[in-house]
């Protein structure tokens, strides 16, 4: 607060710049009506992205079936030993892309994605599983397939969701 020193009365002038209101005052004024409906921030989206709204410093999920879409997919294209901590998160798919559309290998990374979600997103229920290639993006020495899921979240309410996920490795 500031104050100033008046020589000639012996008085002091007060700002009232510098004085706010009560707190009582504050919660009146800021008080949200009962229609009002404030929606909070579930997690962050990614890939990673400055926010320049309402939502803080980053980008952020509002709604629950975004969120799980947004870690389901981070959980199929994480292979083990990308996530610090955790060495074992992820579906490690990247190792099967070039054998991807034969049985085995198929089989292979239905196996590889069951076991990751059963571990870290147990919510989930798989339904389909389909492989599918990129030939015309493709080169000899890159192979690009991709992976479609469908899944459902019967907790959330979220039924016939599908994601897909683009697998690039190097030969």
């Amino acid at each position: 607060m500031a104050t100033y020193e008046r020589k000639d009365y012996n008085y002091r002038v007060y700002d009232f710049k510098s004085v706010g209101q009560s707190a009582e005052a504050y919660r009146q004024s800021n008080r949200l009506l009962s229609t009002d409906i404030v929606k909070r921030p579930i997690g962050i989206k990614t890939p990673i992205a400055l926010s320049y709204g309402n939502s803080g410093l980053l980008e952020m999920h509002f709604e629950l079936p975004n969120q799980i879409r947004d870690n389901f997919r981070n959980l199929l294209m994480t292979n083990h030993g990308e996530r610090i901590g955790l060495y074992d998160y992820g579906a490690n798919l990247k190792s099967l892309a070039f054998e991807l559309g034969q049985s085995d290998f198929d089989e292979m990374a239905i196996i590889r994605i069951k076991s990751a979600v059963s571990k870290y997103m147990p919510f989930i229920t798989l339904d389909t599983f389909e492989p599918f290639n990129k030939k015309e993006e493709t080169s000899q020495e890159l192979a690009c397939v991709g992976v479609k899921v469908q899944y459902g979240v019967p907790s959330a309410r979220m039924i016939n969701q599908q994601i897909e996920v683009i697998i690039w490795a190097a030969g």
